[in-house]
Formats: C-alpha cells, structure tokens, sequence
C-alpha cells in the first residue's frame, strides 16, 4: 500500500487498535518500496551467501542433492514468511521473533526463538566466511 492510501481514517483506526492492545504509536509507519527492498536484500546477503555457498552445496551434497533440497528450502523459508507474516499483522511490535514468541507462548519461548535465531546468524556468518 503506497503512503498516499494511508487515509487519516485509517491512521485513526490503526491508533484504537494499538491502544486497544497497550501500545502507543512510536513509529513512522511510511517506507516506499524501494527502501523495503533495500533493506531487505542487504539482510539476505545474497551475493555474499547465496552465489558462495552455491559452490560448497556442489561440492557437499552433489547437483541432483541440490537440485531437490534448494527448491524444498525455498518452499518451506516461504511457507515460514507468510506465517511470520500473519504474527507481524496481528502483533505489530518491536522485538521480532522472541517477542512474538513471549506473548503466543511463554518466557522460555521467547528466550528459546532469540537464542535459535542468534544461531542461525553465526552459522549463516561462517557459511559465509568459510566460503
């Protein structure tokens, strides 16, 4: 949705919703496209990660190995962001994954996700430097 659609009415109705929660608005909610895709593919690194562990996927597992498992991955990382997704429209917070998971589950749940999450990112580091 462009900034120009986001009427007063509906910044309006956004505000109950968030005081209905217990939040307050604290953050400008306006980022055009461009910044949306900028942002998100320096997170994802895909000259730096994707095209270097092209070449220890071959190496590792063979070409009929990944020519299943990319696929599959891609299926299931997909099937994760719609998910994420759906929490990120009903949960609009600060704090990402282990915030979520505090409030869908408990405590241990959202210090489980934070801890989960900080391992995906050393591994996906040193995938990247070994590379």
């Amino acid at each position: 949705m462009a900034s120009d659609d986001y009427t007063d009415k509906a910044k309006q109705e956004d505000l109950k919703v968030l005081h209905g929660m217990g939040y307050a608005q604290e953050l400008s909610r306006s980022m055009s496209k461009f910044s949306n895709f900028a942002i998100s593919f320096s997170i994802i690194c895909i000259l730096s990660g994707g095209i270097n562990s092209l070449g220890q996927a071959t190496s590792g597992a063979g070409g009929a190995a990944i020519g299943i498992g990319w696929p599959v991955g891609v299926l299931l990382s997909g099937v994760f962001a719609l998910c994420l997704a759906q929490i990120s429209s009903a949960y609009p917070t600060a704090g990402g994954l282990y915030h979520w998971g505090s409030i869908l589950g408990n405590r241990f749940t959202g210090w489980l996700s934070a801890w989960l999450n900080l391992l995906g990112l050393v591994t996906v580091l040193g995938a990247i430097n070994v590379a």
